[in-house]
């Protein structure tokens, strides 16, 4: 059984659900899965947890991810992307560089995003891309997300490659949209490639033959990216002995008396900590409570739990 996390280059024309199926069989485990989709169309990092490591899945989901996309102005389709059937197209004779480049930067910040029909929300119970497959539209709310950076990497008119850093629950294609309408042209994402969930980065990412390769050597382990990297920022805490290991092993809180090192370690209250049992095994994120003198499981990593 591997517990942990590979970090997956999902191909063009495989869907995120097609990647987990397919890490099912080279890992030889049923619990396995991933960290938010990524359209057939788009490629690039998609962090996959296996075994215990499935309890991250939510939270590197709501990781900040960077993309890099390729906006092509002028052109509008029922999809926000190449893959949709056009509905409009507009000349894009009379922009001038300038302006694109201050409108794309305009989108910077807090915003407030409506999903398109064709996405996995749901809405009375049935997906938005179902609804729009058979021709109906319905009211999406607004969602608030943040870009914290856009960076114009290319830009050859009626394209733009750029780069965006941004929140959990944005969609890029939309971004792609509302540019082009604010520039009156209308636009739509070309391209699409997924560049960093968090730490896990595009250079470090492994396509789906060359895991199975790993696994075909006997060498898979080496993919398998340990749980504890994703709290590698907490301080750490290993346990001091018997009683204490009892404690942990049950998913129980503990004493500050009890661990090493010294429990004057200036902890405050609210303060998270990665927690080792004696033998350095990985037990889970533990937050100190001041009014208890204690601290408290917050994320367990315990077989079975």
């Amino acid at each position: 059984m591997y517990d942990g996390i590979i970090n997956v280059y999902k191909e063009k024309g495989f869907t995120s659900h097609d990647v987990v199926a397919k890490m099912r069989g080279i890992l030889g485990q049923r619990r396995v899965g991933h960290t938010g989709t990524l359209d057939p169309q788009a490629e690039g990092v998609l962090p996959v947890c296996a075994g215990k490591g499935t309890k991250l899945c939510e939270t590197l989901t709501d990781h900040d991810k960077t993309y890099r996309a390729t906006l092509l102005l002028g052109v509008s389709t029922d999809t926000q992307d190449m893959t949709g059937t056009v509905v409009a197209k507009r000349s894009t004779e009379g922009l001038s560089e300038e302006r694109v480049r201050e409108t794309i930067l305009s989108f910077t910040g807090d915003l407030d995003q409506v999903p398109p029909m064709y996405s996995a929300l749901k809405v009375d119970g049935k997906r938005l891309y179902e609804l729009a497959r058979s021709g109906k539209e319905v009211e999406r709310a607004a969602r608030r997300i943040r870009i914290s950076e856009i960076v114009i990497e290319e830009l050859r008119l009626p394209e733009a490659v750029i780069r965006v850093t941004c929140s959990r629950g944005t969609y890029i294609r939309t971004l792609c949209h509302d540019i082009g309408e604010k520039l009156g042209t209308g636009g739509c994402m070309k391209e699409l490639l997924r560049m960093r969930v968090g730490r896990f980065s595009v250079e470090e990412s492994r396509t789906l033959s060359e895991l199975q390769a790993l696994k075909d050597a006997g060498r898979l382990s080496e993919a398998v990216i340990p749980i504890e990297t994703v709290f590698a920022g907490l301080p750490a805490i290993r346990s001091d002995g018997e009683s204490m290991d009892r404690l942990l092993h049950n998913g129980n809180p503990f004493r500050l008396k009890e661990c090493v090192p010294p429990c004057e370690n200036g902890a405050k209250d609210g303060d998270e900590f990665r927690v080792y049992d004696t033998f350095g095994a990985f037990i889970g994120v533990y937050v100190f409570i001041m009014e208890k003198h204690m601290y408290y499981p917050r994320k367990l990593f315990l077989g079975g739990k």
